[in-house]
């Protein structure tokens, strides 16, 4: 890893619990969410599915960057994280409305981008 001020450090990893614990809390629990930050009506299970999906893939994004000195490793991190909880939050919501097809062009996006992050980590590895 390398060398940075802790200052920094303790800004990036405050700005990804921002993200990661309201995005788990508004996926996990998205009743509870509604109820004690976003008390907008009507509920709408799905939006608060979606909603943490993409606030968790910003977190792991701010926490890859402190790992990997990489700006697409750590897009395709964020990316892949986003992309395989919404994937899991249209399963979850298939009695909800949206398309038929919504599960399976969200699986494959997850799994493309995954893929693409495989092998963009593999490509790394040979470059040392």
């Amino acid at each position: 890893m390398r060398q940075r001020r802790p200052w920094v450090v303790g800004s990036v990893v405050l700005a990804a619990l921002t993200f990661l614990v309201p995005g788990a809390w508004s996926f996990f629990w998205p009743e509870s969410f509604h109820e004690h930050v976003a008390m907008f009506d009507p509920f709408n299970l799905h939006l608060f599915h979606d909603l943490g999906a993409f606030q968790l893939g910003i977190g792991v994004a701010l926490l890859g960057a402190l790992i990997w000195n990489d700006a697409l490793v750590v897009a395709l991190v964020g990316a892949v994280t986003a992309a395989i909880v919404h994937f899991a939050s249209h399963l979850m919501d298939r009695d909800l409305g949206g398309r038929a097809s919504d599960p399976l062009t969200l699986g494959i996006l997850a799994a493309v981008l995954l893929l693409a992050l495989f092998l963009r980590l593999r490509a790394k590895g040979s470059d040392r």
